[in-house]
């Protein structure tokens, strides 16, 4: 993680906020200029998505990504936070990994995260009308 975050700080100047020995958080406004380098760069060549999830801090909320390079059998976590409740927003990675789509979306239904550029941000379990987003904190 350390490695790689030297790497992406040469390259994007400002965009990683912290690091540690397997993971790395990501300013969220360069999450998508970082995920495009993670995925992209010969010797990372993160090409899966493993899977996405979201946490709820109270003061902020972290998306997590686990990404997978087949080609180089390594691995990363990648967080970004988002700050506020009333409309929390990080950019979609949906055109990078096409495996992002259902799991935005359901981050999106069940946290009230919405991911910027998704091309078909809506909810995925819950009606259109249901009020609220159920693994908040704050859900009543």
């Amino acid at each position: 993680g350390e490695e790689i975050a030297s790497q992406v700080e040469e390259q994007l100047p400002g965009s990683i906020v912290d690091s540690s020995q397997d993971s790395l958080v990501v300013n969220s406004e360069s999450w998508l200029a970082v995920a495009t380098f993670l995925k992209d760069t010969p010797g990372l060549d993160f090409d899966y998505l493993t899977s996405i999830t979201a946490v709820d801090y109270y003061d902020y909320f972290e998306v997590v990504y686990h990404l997978t390079s087949i080609k180089h059998n390594h691995s990363l976590v990648v967080k970004t936070r988002c700050y506020g409740r009333d409309n929390p927003t990080v950019p979609s990675v949906v055109s990078l990994w096409r495996g992002a789509d259902f799991q935005e979306r359901e981050i999106y239904d069940l946290m009230g995260i919405t991911f910027e550029g998704h091309p078909n941000m809506k909810r995925i379990f819950l009606w259109k009308g249901f009020q609220g987003h159920p693994l908040r904190k704050d859900y009543l």
